[in-house]
């Protein structure tokens, strides 16, 4: 994120000034690029930012990719359900100039909402389909989503640079990746680029070109880390090559003087054999019969040499592959090192806290910090937090964020103060406009029964964690006030209630 500089009306100010760490508070083939495509937006994934009613593990997010990883080993070429996740391994002799392919597709029913979770499940299929290490599938991971979000909508692209069977796997609306998490589902069929076999199953030069490239170097630390591992990935692709290379030289060696041998046999044979027929040794038929079988030897010597020319060929192509790959890596290390002495990446050690609303009148905004002169120093990954309910409780941010969609929910989270990504999420659920109230170290919240939206007042202490909750039904627009020793509030119709602020049992 590059740092810009913002006029104060464009956020909402809230009375939180924080001094970090402490807080105080009122309140297969090369694709070419020779040139770059102009006025095309950055790729900017927009995810899900918020509480989950359901969290998976991060191996369980991966498994759901290692479950796809028959696709590119058993007969049909295919996993998984289309309504779900599913992948096609598309892979034909044919078009020896294009590129083989896997496609991924995401169904209607797919619940992944943050490009963070797309990426491992990806990771889970490379590592069960073509045994990449956890690190080097957790890389080309984050390139093919980038890769597939740059060429989003150029059908023209995998048209020219992919074979027909893979195109006809496509449809061209739904090819690439949105960078919209919510058009995800049932609208993206993912390219994964196919290469050689080993460390280059996948084409690494096709998904690190040069329009890939540029928007990592979008990033305020111009992705130097993930490309110096790509460099580090290609220069072993290189090695790898090189070192079968080596391997299949050798063997056609061997190979070349078995035939040889065989050759020389042959000869041997067939001059025995005509002087033993000028001899009167055997007769003119048996001479025959032997000249057919020293015939088929001949044609399964041709048939050696013609598979040995074969693999001097692939031999060719292996040593020209890691050439190719050798020289990738020695410019893309030059161009890394240059960026990494520009890239300077700031911790943010102080700063206000303001809300920036993507829409007018807006419920949910994104926290950013804005130093006194008005530059945005900080952006929040979170676009999901309800504005009127930001507070410090214990030295930690506390608000309600989320939303009601697919796997969203509405709970209470607490911030990270040095990130201002979300470090925690409560349990329960919370009601859509309820507001935060704070005595002391108590956080009240009304909290919802989704299966019947009945609403309920809550107490949680600092760590999010339910500390009672009322027995009588409460207004969704209640508000709480605590005053000598009672908390009063509004019952489901309106009347007033009042509660012991502790146990939050009725008091008649």
């Amino acid at each position: 994120m590059k740092m810009q500089k913002y006029n104060f009306s464009k956020y909402l100010a809230v009375a939180i000034s924080i001094v970090f760490f402490g807080v105080t508070a009122a309140g297969y083939a090369q694709v070419n690029q020779n040139e770059l495509e102009q006025d095309l937006p950055p790729v900017t994934f927009i995810n899900y930012e918020g509480p989950h009613s359901r969290v998976d593990t991060k191996e369980q997010i991966r498994q759901t990719g290692v479950g796809l990883g028959p696709a590119a080993s058993n007969k049909e070429g295919r996993s998984g359900t289309t309504n779900r996740y599913y992948v096609i391994h598309s892979v034909t002799e044919q078009e020896k100039n294009k590129m083989d392919a896997d496609v991924m597709g995401l169904g209607v029913d797919v619940a992944v909402d943050h490009v963070r979770n797309l990426r491992v499940i990806i990771q889970g299929y490379l590592q069960a389909a073509y045994s990449y290490a956890e690190k080097d599938a957790a890389l080309l991971a984050e390139y093919i989503t980038i890769y597939n979000a740059v060429y989003r909508g150029n059908w023209d692209y995998f048209e020219s640079r992919y074979k027909a069977p893979v195109v006809e796997n496509l449809v061209r609306e739904k090819t690439g990746l949105s960078i919209r998490y919510d058009e995800w589902p049932g609208n993206t069929l993912l390219v994964i680029p196919l290469g050689h076999g080993g460390l280059s199953s996948i084409d690494t030069s096709a998904i690190s070109d040069n329009r890939v490239v540029e928007e990592m170097r979008k990033e305020e630390d111009k992705g130097v880390e993930q490309r110096r591992d790509m460099v580090d990935l290609k220069e072993r692709e290189a090695s790898q090559a090189e070192q079968k290379a080596r391997t299949e030289r050798e063997a056609i060696k061997e190979e070349e003087k078995k035939v040889v041998q065989e050759k020389q046999e042959i000869a041997k044979e067939r001059q025995k054999t005509q002087e033993d027929r000028q001899s009167g040794k055997i007769t003119e038929q048996e001479a025959q019969k032997k000249e057919r079988e020293l015939e088929k030897q001949e044609q399964a010597v041709e048939e050696k040499e013609q598979k040995i020319e074969e693999r001097r060929e692939e031999t060719k192509k292996l040593e020209e592959f890691a050439e190719k790959k050798t020289q990738e890596a020695q410019e893309d290390r030059k161009t890394v090192a240059k960026d990494q002495q520009t890239a300077i990446v700031k911790e943010t050690t102080s700063g206000n806290v303001g809300i920036m609303l993507d829409k007018q009148n807006a419920a949910m905004g994104r926290i950013v910090l804005i130093d006194n002169d008005g530059n945005e120093t900080k952006r929040s990954p979170l676009n999901t937090v309800r504005i009127r309910t930001i507070n410090v409780v214990g030295g930690k941010i506390i608000a309600v964020a989320g939303e009601n969609k697919g796997n969203g929910a509405i709970r209470l989270i607490e911030i990270n103060q040095a990130t201002l990504e979300m470090a925690r999420q409560g349990d329960d659920d919370i009601q859509t406009n309820s507001l935060l109230w704070v005595n002391g170290s108590d956080i009240y919240a009304i909290t919802i029964d989704l299966s019947d939206n009945s609403c309920y007042l809550g107490r949680f202490n600092s760590n999010l964690i339910l500390q009672a909750k009322s027995e009588v039904k409460v207004n969704p627009n209640a508000s709480v006030a605590v005053l000598q020793g009672r908390l009063l509030t509004q019952g489901e119709d309106g009347s007033v209630l009042m509660l012991d602020p502790a146990s939050l049992v009725y008091k008649k």
